[in-house]
C-alpha cells in the first residue's frame, strides 16, 4: 500500500541569494545606465527651449511636438522664419525653461512608457531590485504587487495608450511636413528620413502594445464571426512579440531625431539634402 506525503508547510530555506552562475547583474545594471542617461537627456532637452525647429525644411523635434509656447510662432533660423505651432499656443514665452513647450503630450507619453509592461519589468529590476533577475532573491521583505498607490495606477495603461496613439498621429503629421524643399515644394533631406524612421518605429512600439492587442481582439468569444478583427489581432500579435525591442529602439530613435534637429536648428551642422 502506497503512502502520500503531506505537502511542505514552508519553502526550502536556501542561504545563498541565488544559485545562478551566469552574469545576471548585467541586465539590470545596463538597463539602469541606459534609462538614467535617456531621462537626463530628455529632461534637459524638454526644458531647453531652443534649437527645436528648422523652418526652412519644417523639421520639428518630437520632444517639442505639438508645440504650445508663443516662441513656437515665427521661429527664425539662418534667415528663414516659420511657424512650429500647428495647433495654436497658450503658454507665454516667459515660461521658457520652466514648462516644456510640449506640455500636453509629454506627460501622457511619459506615463504611457512608465506603465508599459516591458518598462515595468525593466525598471522594477533595475531601480527597485524587485526582483533584480529571475531566481534571485529580492531585498524587500514584503510583496504587495500593484494593489496600492502609486503602483495601482499601472492599471491606467490602456488609457495612456489611447493618448499615445493620438500623439503618434501628430508625430506622423510632423514627418509628412518634413518633406519640404528649399523652394517651398516637395523635398527630402537626411532630417526627413530620420523623422520618418522615428515615427515608423514609434508606430511599431504603439501598435505592438498589449493594450492595443486587447482593444483590437479582446472580448471576442468567436473569432469566426469577426474575421476583420481577427486578422487585425493576428497582425498586432506578431508585432507584440517585438514589443520590448521597439521599446528600446524608440529610445534611441527619439534621441537621434531630436539631436539631429537640434544640431541643424543651432547651425552646428547643415542638413544633408537628397532632393530639393
Amino acid at each position: 500500500m502506497s503512502t502520500v506525503e503531506a505537502p511542505a508547510k514552508a519553502r526550502a530555506q536556501i542561504k545563498e541569494r541565488t544559485l545562478r552562475k551566469d552574469n545576471w547583474r548585467l541586465y539590470p545594471i545596463t538597463t539602469f545606465v541606459i534609462f538614467t542617461a535617456w531621462v537626463v537627456y530628455a529632461t534637459v532637452r524638454a526644458f531647453w527651449g531652443s534649437a527645436f525647429y528648422v523652418p526652412e525644411f519644417h523639421y520639428l523635434t518630437p520632444f517639442y511636438s505639438p508645440c504650445f509656447n508663443e516662441i513656437c510662432n515665427n521661429v527664425t533660423v539662418d534667415g528663414h522664419t516659420g511657424d512650429a505651432a500647428e495647433f495654436g499656443t497658450f503658454l507665454p514665452s516667459g515660461l521658457r525653461g520652466w514648462i516644456p513647450f510640449a506640455v500636453i503630450s509629454l506627460p501622457f507619453l511619459l506615463l504611457f512608457r512608465l506603465t508599459c509592461y516591458y518598462y515595468r519589468k525593466a525598471y522594477y529590476r533595475s531601480y527597485w531590485a524587485s526582483p533584480p533577475a529571475c531566481a534571485v532573491q529580492e531585498p524587500h521583505k514584503k510583496y504587495t504587487g500593484e494593489r496600492r498607490f502609486p503602483l495601482i495606477g499601472q492599471n491606467l495603461h490602456r488609457y495612456f495608450w489611447m493618448a499615445a496613439f493620438l500623439i503618434s498621429v501628430v508625430n506622423t503629421w510632423d514627418a509628412v511636413r518634413a518633406f519640404h524643399g528649399k523652394d517651398g515644394g516637395f523635398g527630402v533631406g537626411l532630417g526627413t528620413l530620420i523623422l520618418l524612421a522615428n515615427v515608423i518605429l514609434l508606430w511599431g512600439y504603439t501598435l505592438s502594445c498589449h493594450s492595443c492587442r486587447h482593444i483590437v481582439g479582446g472580448r471576442l468569444k468567436n473569432f469566426s464571426k469577426h474575421p476583420v478583427r481577427y486578422w487585425m489581432w493576428g497582425q498586432v500579435s506578431k508585432l507584440n512579440q517585438r514589443h520590448g525591442q521597439f521599446a528600446l529602439i524608440t529610445l534611441g530613435s527619439l534621441v537621434a531625431a531630436d539631436l539631429y534637429v537640434a544640431l541643424v536648428a543651432s547651425n552646428t551642422i547643415s542638413d544633408l539634402r537628397i532632393f530639393n
